[in-house]
């Protein structure tokens, strides 16, 4: 069985490392189009700069940077309020917001009443 390559809007990994920003901005949807077009802020541009370089990780505090063609292959270490989380760029990230990878809640699972809680919150259902 032979393993189907993925593609971006029919574009293939080595067609989408070749294109310059305008001719990405012509496939993506409108809202990424819309960003990208603005221009990228100082530390967005800081940010692309430290990609360009070579570098295999890159931390950053931009979640509000789309993942463009550039950063494909690399790994990207993206601040969630606490800590780093590392996320790996592959094609189907294309177009995203790198905060979407990088999720600022945890959930909550609570257990027994502590130590202060009142009588009323000691009463566990029996059923």
């Amino acid at each position: 069985m032979v393993k189907k390559e993925p593609k971006y809007y029919g574009k293939t990994t080595e067609e989408l490392k070749s294109m310059t920003i305008t001719q990405f901005m012509k496939i993506v949807p409108s809202r990424v189009r819309r960003t990208l077009k603005r221009g990228f802020t100082p530390a967005q541009k800081i940010f692309m700069e430290k990609v360009n370089s070579g570098a295999k990780e890159v931390k950053t505090h931009c979640r509000d940077m789309i993942v463009i063609p550039e950063m494909l292959g690399k790994k990207i270490l993206v601040h969630n309020g606490k800590k780093f989380v590392p996320v790996e760029i592959d094609i189907e990230k294309l177009g995203c917001f790198l905060g979407e990878f990088a999720l600022t809640r945890s959930s909550v699972s609570h257990s027994a009443p502590g130590v202060g809680a009142t009588r009323s919150s000691g009463a566990i259902s029996v059923r």
